[in-house]
């Protein structure tokens, strides 16, 4: 037996396209990486792992006007829009992805916004930043749908 452990590496991606009403793509921040905040660590993976009391599990993403996160940070800066509840399904053995639609029709907007950050969060409201980061600023009118997906893995 080795008595070197490898460590093991969490990294999230993200992608955010802003839709037109017709379907095309107004902007797309490519896929970028995140930062995963110190109360993403300790409350959605420490506590989970542990089953330690006050584990919590992602199932919001938001959307905001702010700049980077810091790992210190429990809330997305600037956030600008209503949350959009995410559906979850493994993507292979060692990751997880998220996909959440802002849609217009839910008027998530109320009037036109400028959003430049994401993350992931386990409240409609409230709630704890799990992990997060920016993109190009983008003006989001209330006709158009932003959908995201970010991906976490494990490696």
């Amino acid at each position: 037996m080795s008595d070197q452990v490898e460590g093991i590496k969490i990294r999230g991606f993200y992608r955010v396209q802003l839709v037109n009403p017709d379907g095309s793509v107004a902007g797309d921040s490519g896929e970028k990486e995140n930062l995963i905040t110190n109360a993403g660590f300790r409350y959605y993976l420490a506590y989970l792992l542990g089953a330690i009391a006050g584990s919590i599990q992602v199932s919001y993403m938001a959307l905001g006007s702010g700049g980077t996160p810091n790992a210190t940070d429990t809330t997305l800066g600037g956030e600008v829009v209503r949350r959009a509840a995410v559906t979850a399904a493994s993507s292979g053995s060692t990751s997880v992805q998220f996909i959440a639609t802002f849609d217009s029709t839910s008027s998530f907007v109320t009037n036109t916004q400028n959003i430049s950050n994401i993350g992931l969060v386990n409240s409609s409201n409230a709630g704890t930043l799990f992990s997060g980061n920016t993109f190009a600023s983008s003006s989001c009118a209330t006709n158009q749908t932003v959908n995201c997906t970010y991906r976490v893995t494990f490696a």
